[in-house]
């Protein structure tokens, strides 16, 4: 049986081939996609992917082997999960590895944009001690409303406690031990938007969270806040988040993640050859902007990048594997 590893580093491979010798591996360094497959995947029946690639029906029609897909995450939005299980393929994810640790990059982003650091770096490396314009304020007693209270909301919350953040949460499936952990919940987005310092998105893409934050909910939202985005690109209209940078009702964004991410970070290698298909053009010019702007700190969807959250990502996906090739069932995705 072959196994194509997408979007393969070199220090996993090891990992992979002990924990699957049975298997035939070939790895990619690549992701994956319908245009996108290596010479002699085509006949593969198991298949391994990070974020990065896209298993969409078309790709699909391209593996007619196919009966499994290891998803190297916990989110499986770049997965096409009607059109697999249509094909009777099996669709396994990853549903816990970066609970602490992706709150402590919402964390990282929150502190470089209260004490602005990445501009404060930027002068250093100029020699540059000029303190001008670096002043920020103490996250102490500030509001942190985190949308979203799962594993990785809940450890967000945990954390704010240490810095003596006052913490409002909303979620549509509210937590019954909220007073235990010291938070409370609002009764809507709007209410967590207008009382909140900080605004954390902790929630997964689907269809009901597209553009959660929005035009709309921005005018709302309280004037000078920080919003940070470790969740997915797409909870956020690009838009809406520019035109709230630039009229002043946010004080600056944090963000992980971007709409049309992929295209946004694979740029150089696709320029010279035109614009792929099916990319909206305006949404990249907006992602240059973004990244260029003195208010805006970006890092390149890395929050979930720990060694200890990579070994968890490796060894769970390998299991649901090794699960899937003798006949059990572990951490498959149903809906």
């Amino acid at each position: 049986m072959k196994l194509l590893y997408a979007d393969a580093c070199s220090e996993e491979r090891p990992w992979v081939r002990e924990a699957l010798p049975e298997l035939e591996i070939a790895f990619t360094e690549d992701c994956v996609d319908s245009g996108a497959l290596p010479e002699g995947a085509e006949d593969a029946e198991v298949l391994s992917v990070f974020v990065s690639s896209r298993v969409d029906r078309a790709l699909l029609e391209r593996m007619p082997k196919l009966a499994f897909v290891a998803a190297r995450s916990t989110g499986v939005d770049h997965i096409d999960l009607r059109a697999c299980r249509e094909r009777g393929i099996q669709v396994a994810n990853v549903p816990t590895y970066g609970e602490r640790t992706v709150a402590e990059h919402a964390f990282a982003l929150m502190l470089d944009l209260s004490r602005k650091v990445c501009q404060a770096r930027a002068r250093t490396t100029r020699l540059d001690f000029d303190r001008t314009g670096l002043r920020g304020f103490d996250l102490f007693r500030k509001t942190l409303g985190v949308v979203g209270t799962g594993g990785i909301g809940r450890n967000t919350i945990r954390i704010a406690k240490g810095f003596g953040m006052e913490v409002i949460a909303y979620d549509v499936r509210p937590l019954a031990d909220a007073d235990a952990h010291g938070f409370r919940y609002v009764d809507s987005l709007d209410t967590l938007l207008s009382q909140s310092d900080v605004v954390s998105l902790h929630v997964p893409y689907v269809p009901a969270t597209h553009h959660l934050i929005n035009r709309d909910n921005l005018q709302r939202i309280k004037r000078g806040a920080l919003l940070i985005n470790t969740a997915r690109g797409a909870v956020v209209d690009t838009e809406a988040l520019l035109w709230a940078l630039d009229e002043g009702l946010l004080g600056g964004a944090g963000l992980d993640v971007l709409e049309e991410e992929l295209a946004t970070f694979t740029a150089p290698a696709w320029l010279p050859h035109g614009m792929p298909a099916g990319i909206d053009a305006a949404t990249l010019l907006r992602n240059q902007v973004l990244a260029a702007r003195p208010d805006v700190v970006l890092t390149p969807h890395n929050a979930y990048n720990s060694a200890e959250a990579f070994h968890s990502i490796v060894e769970t996906s390998t299991q649901n594997v090794a699960a899937f090739l003798g006949g059990r069932a572990l951490n498959l995705v149903t809906a």
